[in-house]
């Protein structure tokens, strides 16, 4: 299966409802199942999910098949549906085997044989007071309504199973969507936060976030690595204003001995984490921005210096890239705030 491509954020939006209003159309059942396939296909088209987008298609409007078979495109969107059964055949040899018609055929199936079953409804005739025709007749409806009876089970079996395939696909999709808004909207929040703050401590740094986001947008890896180094340079500057570089270690006790740190120039963040621990108000605070300032400063460095030596595969994807730029804000609006409640 081809690797998703992310929808934008007004695609989300516009999932989210439609996810919304196709679980309203089907638990309240009163949305066509064929509808709902094709509604269905519309929410997987814009989270650009492309095998589900041609199976609802397919549920909808049946799978097409050839004098040599099902093609093995197809074949993919029935396993994908839930269409293949393991059957034996004449000589007992398992086989797989595909349902390929429509939820549109089911439907008329099921009802062509309701007609069918009412149509085979014997006359008010006692057995006592039939005579042999209509006795020989009430038997052969007898067996037809059962046959009827049993087409009509399979077809509402089919059917639930149709219903079941989209529904799953909807519930899992709009609790998907409700998640990302959920996470988009607290990094909104954030990032409002930094992008209105953030001027006013480190003046350049507005000019480098906008880099960053012009660099995550591209599709070219190096660009990838360019907006990260620009993290760490957003970094180094913050340091830089809320706790200068000096020649002065600071010493601290660590595993039981006494160690310097070393607050130089290229120490932005031994001398963030230093800013933390002079202005958080609690140990734990401290324990949290540290800690994921060490772990950050240490991958932005890596990353540097392997584009120091020439290394072009420093950031392999743009989720990769995307998760420390998510990183910077965090930590910047948690040093931001330290510093407004220090001021």
């Amino acid at each position: 299966m081809p690797e998703l491509v992310k929808p934008t954020a007004a695609a989300l939006r516009e999932t989210l409802a439609l996810s919304e209003d196709l679980l309203h159309g089907i638990e309240l059942s009163n949305l066509p199942l064929t509808n709902a396939a094709l509604k269905a296909s519309r929410l997987a088209r814009l989270l650009n999910d492309f095998q589900h987008q041609k199976a609802f298609e397919y549920e909808a409007g049946g799978y097409p098949t050839t004098p040599n078979g099902v093609p093995a495109e197809v074949w993919a969107c029935a396993e994908l549906a839930g269409r293949i059964k393991q059957r034996k055949d004449d000589k007992g040899q398992i086989k797989s085997v595909a349902t390929l018609e429509s939820i549109e055929q089911l439907e008329a199936q099921v009802e062509a044989t309701k007609l069918g079953i009412d149509a085979a409804r014997d006359p008010n005739v006692s057995v006592s007071s039939a005579n042999p025709s209509q006795y020989v007749h009430a038997v052969g409806n007898s067996m037809e309504r059962m046959r009827l009876h049993g087409e009509l089970k399979e077809a509402v079996s089919k059917l639930g199973s149709r219903r079941s395939f989209i529904y799953a696909y909807v519930v899992r999709k709009n609790l998907e969507l409700k998640f990302s808004g959920v996470a988009s909207d607290a990094f909104s929040r954030i990032r409002e936060y930094v992008d209105s703050s953030i001027g006013a401590a480190v003046p350049g740094a507005v000019q480098k976030f906008s880099a960053i986001y012009e660099n995550l947008s591209s599709e070219n890896p190096e660009d990838w690595s360019n907006a990260v180094h620009s993290c760490r340079r957003v970094l180094q500057e913050l340091a830089d204003v809320v706790f200068p570089a000096t020649d002065t270690p600071r010493e601290k006790q660590a595993g039981g001995k006494l160690i310097q740190v070393k607050l130089g120039p290229d120490n932005y963040i031994n001398r963030l984490i230093c800013f933390a621990e002079d202005n958080a108000k609690s140990e734990r605070t401290t324990e949290i921005v540290g800690s994921q300032l060490s772990y950050l400063g240490d991958r932005l460095d890596a990353i540097f210096q392997a584009a120091q030596k020439g290394s072009h595969a420093t950031i392999s994807t743009k989720d990769e890239a995307d998760r420390y730029v998510v990183y910077t804000y965090m930590l910047v609006g948690d040093l931001l705030r330290l510093r407004g409640a220090a001021a």
